[in-house]
């Protein structure tokens, strides 16, 4: 019977971690399409490397230590259109003040109708005052398929030791309407809430909502 990743306190199990370390892709900076959607909530993040709008390059293993969100963004979907009506950006802004680091992800085609180049891209962010660590292209669709990303918005959050403790929706509410925002449960804050308090998430895993996000095709 296999260990499980985390104690009944919520702690990592670091046996197991190290164990499941060695047999992941975290060694790779770019992965590859046969390791695609091979994301697990509980298991190790899958690493891998991206160029933000500016042309600098992350990895998500230089963020290791701190909580990460990954957030699929695409300025042409109505369901990404209502949360940053001030949603989104209200909860960049409240997390980064606390040492958490958010990367958007744009994953849409450069064949794609609603595709931006960096710098539209970045204007476009700019524009909407929003306040991610950074805004990272992935037009091969390497990262979004890696973690099995499907709409816009798509979030995922990741443990300061590196595990993948939440993918889904950013609420309750499946619409693109934003007067919804106001009644739905928000899964990213109560989620990140919960992790910098040191507590398990409450809800690990939902259903993502949004626009179909537009891949390569191949």
């Amino acid at each position: 019977m296999s260990e499980p990743a985390f104690d009944s306190r919520g702690r990592l199990n670091r046996r197991r971690f190290s164990s499941a370390l060695a047999l992941s892709p975290l060694a790779a900076a770019l992965p590859t399409q046969a390791q695609a959607a091979t994301a697990t909530v509980g298991q190790p993040a899958p690493d891998f490397s991206a160029q933000d709008t500016s042309g600098k390059a992350h990895k998500l293993s230089d963020f290791k230590g701190k909580l990460v969100v990954l957030e699929w963004t695409n300025p042409g979907c109505p369901f990404v259109v209502k949360h940053y009506g001030g949603n989104m950006q209200a909860l960049q802004k409240e997390f980064t003040a606390k040492g958490v680091v958010w990367l958007a992800v744009n994953s849409t085609a450069r064949e794609a109708a609603d595709y931006q180049a960096p710098a539209q891209l970045a204007g476009w962010m700019k524009g909407k005052a929003g306040a991610p660590t950074a805004t990272l292209m992935d037009e091969p669709g390497r990262v979004g398929q890696l973690y099995g990303a499907k709409t816009t918005p798509h979030m995922v959050i990741v443990s300061p030791q590196g595990v993948l403790v939440y993918a889904g929706a950013i609420d309750s509410i499946a619409s693109a309407r934003e007067s919804d925002i106001r009644t739905a449960t928000n899964y990213v804050r109560q989620g990140l809430s919960e992790a910098l308090a040191g507590k398990p998430l409450s809800v690990a895993t939902t259903r993502a909502y949004g626009c179909s996000v537009k891949y390569r095709s191949a």
